[in-house]
């Protein structure tokens, strides 16, 4: 564990970007993701990144092969990403890129360049579900940080991932001191052109 990553998940709380919860305790959560998938990812992409949260950490210190593309919308985030990006020695694989997802779902060179893309805290399920699904890959996968004891068939219907080519959920509990509660979503057709909608459009009109 890197005292640097530590001193930067401080300083992302000191700026509102976490909660208030120990950074300790953030390194845990963000390192649980790793549970999520048998392969690794040759590229992902935070989703939502601001905080560092779990790009970050899973960029620094537990997929060290993996080039990253961590994706925010606010300025006042990504910056302390690059900062952040630039102590941990992290350059030649992590960039950052600051605007909507939905503008960058579309830009070709992010669209279905991805094998995996997390989120914590990004938006609701149908927000997020069309929001990622462009930057994945045929059998890429989302990974998503849940609620406990939320049933992710739910959270996630079927018919309602299906419109963006993602197959059912599924539920994973990393265990630990407090466990983690993720769920995978595989992408098995390549979304829609359609997708993602226009800035906005998700979260006003969402599909489930």
């Amino acid at each position: 564990m890197s005292s640097s990553l530590i001193d930067q998940l401080i300083l992302s709380r000191e700026l509102g970007f976490l909660g208030p919860a120990p950074a300790e305790d953030h390194l845990r959560h963000a390192s649980a993701f790793a549970e999520g998938i048998t392969t690794v990812p040759a590229r992902a992409l935070d989703l939502g990144a601001g905080g560092g949260l779990p790009g970050l950490v899973l960029a620094a210190t537990v997929w060290p092969e993996t080039e990253w593309c961590f994706v925010d919308a606010r300025a006042k985030r990504t910056v302390f990403l690059e900062e952040a990006v630039l102590a941990l020695g992290l350059a030649d694989r992590v960039q950052v890129v600051t605007g909507r997802a939905e503008e960058i779902g579309r830009d070709p060179e992010h669209r279905q360049a991805y094998d995996l893309v997390v989120a914590r805290s990004f938006a609701s399920p149908a927000v997020t579900a069309e929001c990622a699904a462009p930057f994945l890959r045929a059998g890429g996968a989302l990974l998503v940080s849940e609620p406990p004891a939320v049933d992710a068939s739910e959270r996630w219907p079927t018919d309602g991932v299906a419109k963006f080519g993602f197959a059912p959920p599924v539920s994973i509990v990393a265990e630990g001191p407090t466990p983690v509660h993720l769920a995978r979503l595989e992408l098995t057709t390549l979304t829609h052109g359609r997708f993602p909608r226009r800035v906005g459009i998700p979260a006003k009109r969402p599909l489930f």
